[in-house]
Order: C-alpha cells, then sequence, then structure tokens
C-alpha cells in the first residue's frame, strides 16, 4: 500500500512535474509473472524513476545499509525502504553473496519483478562497467528472462556524492527480453555466466550509450581516490 501510495500519489506527481520522464520500450515488460529488470546505475534516483515508469510493482535488493541505520533518520530510512517492498541484502561478498542470490530467488519465485544493477554500485562517473555474473545465474536458475533497461540522464541530475538532484529531464529504455534456455543446466559454468553477463552488459551499452569499461566499478572508484586519470584507457592499463 505504501508503494501505491508513493508512486501515485506523494513521490510520482512530483517527479513526473519536475522532470518529466519518458519511457520507451515498457511495451516488453510481461503483464504478469516473474522477471528480472537489469539496469545500469548512474544514480540514487535509478530506484525511483525506473518504478515510476513501469506499470507493475518493482523489487530491488537493497544494501543492508539503509535499514541499519540509528536515530530518527536510520528508523525513517528503514521504514522507508521495508514499506515500498526493498529487501536488505549484504553486498560484502562470499557468503554474503549466495544469501543475496537466495533472497534474488526467492522474489522471482513469488512471480514477482525483480531489479538488479549488474554493476553492483553507482558508476563514479557516468560509463558503464563491467557486469557481476550473480545476475546471470539467479536468471538461468529462476528461468525467469532478463530486460535490460538504460536510466538517460540520472547521473546529470544526481551524480554520486550530490544530496540535490539538478532539474533535468531523464528517461528510461526498456530493451527486448532476453532468455537463455540454451544454457539450460549450466548455471554452474564460470564461462557461461561470464558469456551472459556480458551479452546483458552489451545491450545495455547499446540502449544507453554509455562508453564501456572492462573493470568493475568497484576498482574504478578505488583509482579514482588513489588520484589515477579517470580516462577508460587508464583504467584499464591499471587493470592489467
Amino acid at each position: 500500500m505504501l508503494y501505491w501510495f508513493l508512486k501515485h500519489m506523494v513521490v510520482g506527481p512530483w517527479l513526473r512535474v519536475l522532470f518529466r520522464p519518458w519511457v520507451e520500450g515498457v511495451e516488453h515488460v510481461p503483464d504478469k509473472g516473474a522477471a528480472i529488470l537489469a539496469s545500469n546505475h548512474l544514480s540514487f534516483s535509478d530506484s525511483f524513476f525506473l518504478p515510476l515508469v513501469v506499470p507493475r510493482p518493482i523489487t530491488f535488493l537493497a544494501k543492508s545499509d539503509y535499514f541499519t541505520g540509528s536515530g530518527i533518520k536510520g528508523l525513517f530510512t528503514k521504514a522507508f525502504f521495508a514499506g515500498v517492498g526493498q529487501v536488505p541484502v549484504d553486498r560484502s561478498g562470499g557468503r554474503a553473496s549466495e544469501a543475496a542470490l537466495l533472497t534474488g530467488q526467492r522474489i522471482l519465485g513469488e512471480g514477482s519483478m525483480l531489479g538488479i544493477y549488474p554493476e553492483g554500485t553507482r558508476s563514479p562517473n557516468g560509463r558503464l562497467y563491467r557486469g557481476k555474473t550473480g545476475l546471470a545465474r539467479m536468471a538461468m536458475e529462476s528461468e525467469v528472462p532478463i530486460l535490460p533497461v538504460a536510466m538517460i540522464n540520472t547521473f546529470e541530475i544526481q551524480p554520486p556524492g550530490q544530496l540535490r538532484p539538478s532539474i533535468r529531464r531523464v528517461g528510461v529504455r526498456i530493451g527486448r527480453p532476453l532468455n537463455f534456455d540454451r544454457y539450460e543446466g549450466l548455471s554452474n559454468d564460470r564461462f557461461v555466466l561470464r558469456s551472459v553477463t556480458d551479452e546483458v552488459m552489451y545491450e545495455l551499452m547499446s540502449l544507453s550509450g554509455q562508453e564501456y569499461v572492462d573493470m568493475y566499478a568497484t576498482r574504478a572508484k578505488e583509482l579514482i581516490a588513489e588520484g589515477s586519470p579517470a580516462d577508460s584507457q587508464s583504467m584499464v592499463d591499471a587493470r592489467d
């Protein structure tokens, strides 16, 4: 109920007036049944604009930090994310990654729409980074399609570190569903998982027009924090 109330009565109307979001490809979203929306991740606002333009509710795997804050702010944040159907997951890796995978599979098993950011974190500079293979494994084991989604201009309105968004029109492009039935029974093959993930990232690159960097976004953030040049070639050289 809170999800519907915020989308149609509180947050949604203001977002539509201020940012005039446009959407292409919404006809690719299935009317029912489980599916994964795999989106590039440019801004904190991505998780507001994508649900705004998709008619069905979307559950995102939100980082657990949003649910563990203290004080009044922490309680408000936890109540907000829980109320709109977001599920906390630990992104520290290892066993936490396996738990996140199982959580995603449970949501898909209920026939719901699951929102995932394959890059694992927001882009530090607007480029598209290497996807993590948990997306592929989740889709293959749950036998659901992946819909690539490109957020447009959300980096420009609210890049990482900017608290107040700038007013500018944003858009969402939703690609055709990708099915990977041809890889049935190969969900534990790391080469297949990488191939599936790279196929999704290629679609995201085509839809978004972003420059692709074959490096994880977390590593790119480390290099930028160390003062390394933020151009893609320098990052590739640092990776090698």
